[in-house]
């Protein structure tokens, strides 16, 4: 099968339902590494409840919410989902998000974007994550690139081919960052993070990891996407997390359990509240988050 664009642009997806509690909420935190330091009293309010204020939602969980799963195997889609790689991620807060709650999750198909034969179609799924009264909390796109879908729309006569997202720009060359945050990533990081819903075997069982070309199992790239807004609130936010109302990133190469992320972070000149950011591990000096961009109220 191939991709048929009309059958993908007006798929339907049912609403996904789902209930968070505190405890989700604590997990989703140290699953990022929020308490891997027992004296800093800054990460408790996304970590215990006792914390003064109460318990607080990291402002990027909506990511691990509402998620439909893994549609795109499935055989009507024609997608060749093998070859499927998350290419970007990029989210809208419209709220903050509550400690516990029962949200859902309305998602669709937004673009489809051929390449051309050989060079793949790149597809984005927005989901917009209300609570159950319908306030919207969340706008989420995930960029997905389908490496062996390209040259769809030449065929059953020409097929459509949607404009692409604007495009992420690359960091500032002329200039160091104006801010830089080091974390190290907790060896069981993924086995933690894959508790969030994504039970990929890739990011838990080394012999499906090095089948896949991997020496040993990576982080999810949703995780890396968190270590980012962290890092961005560390350094410019004094961890308010409801502060953070845009992050876009791409995903440039695979990130390891165990190694240290090194956040770069420019400030927009003439625009106080935005930033541009890219991440690398310090271990192999390996780019691999990179054309992010943030915006805090």
């Amino acid at each position: 099968m191939a991709i048929d664009y009309q059958h993908l642009k007006q798929r339907p997806f049912a609403p996904v339902q789902q209930d968070y509690t505190k405890r989700d909420t604590q997990l989703y935190a140290l699953s990022l590494g929020l308490g891997n330091d027992p004296l800093d009293a800054s990460a408790l309010p996304f970590v215990y409840e006792g914390a003064a204020g109460g318990l607080q939602a990291l402002p990027t969980m909506p990511v691990v919410l509402g998620y439909p799963g893994f549609w795109a195997k499935e055989v009507d889609t024609g997608i060749d989902w093998v070859k499927l790689l998350h290419g970007e991620q990029r989210m809208r807060i419209h709220q903050p998000l509550p400690a516990q709650a029962q949200v859902v999750g309305h998602n669709r198909v937004t673009h489809i974007t051929d390449k051309g034969e050989g060079k793949g179609a790149i597809m984005v799924i927005e989901r917009q994550l209300s609570t159950t009264d319908g306030t919207l909390l969340a706008t989420v796109q995930q960029v997905t690139f389908c490496r062996g879908d390209g040259g769809y729309s030449q065929l059953q006569g020409g097929q459509p081919s949607d404009a692409p997202l604007p495009a992420l720009q690359a960091v500032p060359d002329d200039r160091a960052p104006d801010f830089t945050d080091v974390q190290a990533i907790r060896p069981e990081a993924a086995l933690l993070y894959r508790l969030m819903g994504d039970t990929n075997p890739l990011h838990a069982d080394p012999a499906v990891a090095q089948a896949a070309g991997f020496e040993r199992p990576i982080l999810h790239g949703l995780a890396s996407y968190g270590l980012v807004a962290n890092a961005l609130l560390r350094q410019c936010a004094q961890r308010n997390a409801s502060r953070l109302k845009a992050l876009d990133i791409r995903f440039a190469a695979p990130v390891y359990p165990g190694e240290t992320l090194v956040t770069e972070i420019w400030q927009v000149p003439g625009q106080p509240q935005q930033f541009q950011m890219r991440a690398k591990v310090a271990e192999r000096d390996k780019v691999v988050l990179s054309h992010g961009w943030a915006e805090l109220t």
